[in-house]
This record gives C-alpha cells, structure tokens and sequence, in this order.
C-alpha cells in the first residue's frame, strides 16, 4: 500500500457529524461490509459543507476526505460529473486522469483497480445525493 494513501486517509478534519444538514445518503458494500454515510449543507446549487463517517477501509477513507476537501464550493452539476467521470475511470473508460480530477491522482491508478468498489462507495453515496 502506498504510504500517500494512508497519510491521505488520515487527515479526519471532515470526519465529522453536521447536524444541520440538508441533504444526506449512506452506501454499503456488499461484499466487505465497508459503510459510509456522507451528510452535505447545500444552498443554491452549491456544496457548503461536508461530513462523513463510516466503518470502512484506509481506501474508503482516503477517498471521502479528499472529496471532502476539494469539493466545497462546488456546483452540484461539477459534484455529479466527478460521480460519473469515477465510475467511468475503474470501468477502463478513461486512460488517464483528467487535469482537473488531479487531486484524486493517488488513487485513481490502475495498480488499485483490485480496490475499486472501495474507492468508488463515497462517491456512490455522493451520486444518490446528487440525483435527488
């Protein structure tokens, strides 16, 4: 495991409960029983704040923070891209990462393609929020 991600999945500054929140989505995988649950604060078509928790993987975790990090003050249309362009990625529709998706660099490489539904729970959470 590449030491990036453990140190990407560490940073907990949005592993956190927002009780005001306006929007919220929670998804499992079936198959490791990773769980996350991802509450937002949106107001006018824009990502406010974000929180998530869960019992899951450094994966997982290293994920939901980036997303965390990087997607406040963001359109929900540019959040719902990102959903897409993930999924499409570890289909192998993508062969390298779009500039401005660079931020998920570490993760979105084939040598993780074995952990692929893991990297793609929060942004399976994030989808259902978004197409609501």
């Amino acid at each position: 495991m590449d030491l990036k991600i453990l140190e990407i999945a560490s940073d907990t500054e949005n592993n956190k409960n927002i009780k005001n929140y306006t929007h919220a989505a929670k998804s499992k995988n079936p198959l490791c029983g990773d769980e996350i649950q991802i509450k937002l604060v949106i107001k006018n078509e824009k990502l406010i704040d974000f929180g998530y928790q869960g019992k899951s993987c450094v994966y997982c975790q290293a994920t939901a923070s980036l997303l965390s990090k990087n997607l406040i003050n963001s359109k929900k249309n540019k959040i719902k891209e990102l959903c897409d362009y993930a999924k499409s990625f570890f289909n192998k529709e993508q062969e390298s990462i779009e500039k401005k998706w660079s931020f998920l660099s570490k993760l979105f490489d084939q040598k993780n393609i074995s952990r692929k539904e893991c990297i793609l729970l929060p942004f399976n959470a994030l989808k259902k929020i978004i197409s609501n």
